[in-house]
């Protein structure tokens, strides 16, 4: 396959890195109830699940080609068991780790109806340590091409992306807790 499994690798790598962004985005404008007249909840919430489901797609050419390249020794279990590559242990081990809480919250997102809320939305938070591994891993494992100005401003994009998002719902859950309390005060 030469070069082109090599560039399908990265370039897949870093749609993957746009897609779970947005889901991490999308995730966190569901949890914290955003809709608005022309954007319905159930519309942001769907949106999550099908570009949840894209990234997956994705992540699996992106892991598939890396491994079918053949420039360096990747194996399948080097995928998800952390840290026992021969290539870059460290950087792949954080990719590997991303992946294994991935398919955590894959599952048990498959498997949500025959779970308790608990446990689902208990393992659906491993969502949020997964995406900054993936990044680091992506940092880290980068090459050259990391440090390429678009490839920076596309990391340093999502990195806001997801940082204004968090504070975002961070003072949505302050606004929530205030309007119980208020509620809570006028009911009695």
């Amino acid at each position: 396959m030469g070069q082109t499994a090599w560039f399908i690798s990265r370039g897949t790598g870093l749609v993957s890195l746009i897609l779970l962004t947005a889901t991490v985005v999308l995730g966190v404008l569901t949890s914290g109830r955003f809709a608005t007249s022309a954007t319905p909840r159930f519309a942001v919430s769907a949106l999550h699940r099908n570009i949840s489901m894209l990234a997956v797609v994705f992540l699996v050419v992106h892991i598939s080609t890396a491994i079918l390249d053949g420039f360096v020794s990747l194996r399948w279990i080097d995928v998800v068991i952390p840290f026992i590559a021969d290539y870059h242990p460290f950087w792949l081990g954080l990719g590997a780790v991303a992946i294994d809480l991935l398919l955590a919250v894959m599952v048990t997102s498959l498997l949500r109806a025959r779970m308790p809320l608990k446990v689902w939305r208990g393992v659906h938070w491993l969502a949020y340590a997964c995406w900054p591994i993936a990044v680091a891993h992506g940092l880290g494992i980068g090459g050259a091409d990391s440090k390429l100005g678009w490839v920076i401003t596309l990391n340093i994009v999502c990195v806001l992306s997801v940082a204004g998002i968090s504070v975002w719902r961070a003072n949505r859950t302050d606004a929530d807790a205030e309007a119980r309390a208020r509620y809570r005060a006028e009911a009695r």
